[in-house]
C-alpha cells in the first residue's frame, strides 16, 4: 500500500512519461495483461491510455488491471490511468519513506 507522500512523488514522476499501452472497445484480455505485466517489470511506472470509443471507466479498468498484474492505481485523470509496480529484480524507483 503506498502512503500519500510516495503517491504523490510517483505522480510527479508519470507526468513525464506517454501512455504506452491503450485500451479499446475490446477491453482487457490476457495478452494485454502480460504486456502490461511485462513493462511493470522492466519500467515499474506505466501510463496507459482508454479509448474514447471504449465504453470502459477508466477508474474501473485501473483497478481491474491492478489487481490481474498486481499492481497499485497511482492515478486517474481523464481517460488515462498510472500502474506503478516494483521489480522483483532490481528495483529501479527508490520511493520515500
Amino acid at each position: 500500500m503506498l502512503t500519500s507522500k510516495q503517491r504523490s512523488y510517483l505522480r510527479g514522476l508519470a507526468n513525464k512519461i506517454t501512455a504506452i499501452f491503450q485500451i479499446g472497445k475490446e477491453g482487457l484480455n490476457d495478452n494485454l495483461a502480460k504486456q502490461v505485466w511485462d513493462a511493470l517489470e522492466a519500467r515499474e511506472l506505466v501510463k496507459i491510455s482508454v479509448l474514447n470509443n471504449s465504453l470502459l471507466d477508466p477508474k474501473e479498468v485501473g483497478q481491474e488491471l491492478a489487481d490481474k498484474v498486481h499492481a497499485e492505481v497511482v492515478q486517474v485523470i481523464g481517460n488515462k490511468f498510472v500502474l506503478y509496480k516494483p521489480s522483483r529484480e532490481t528495483p529501479q524507483i527508490v520511493l520515500p519513506r
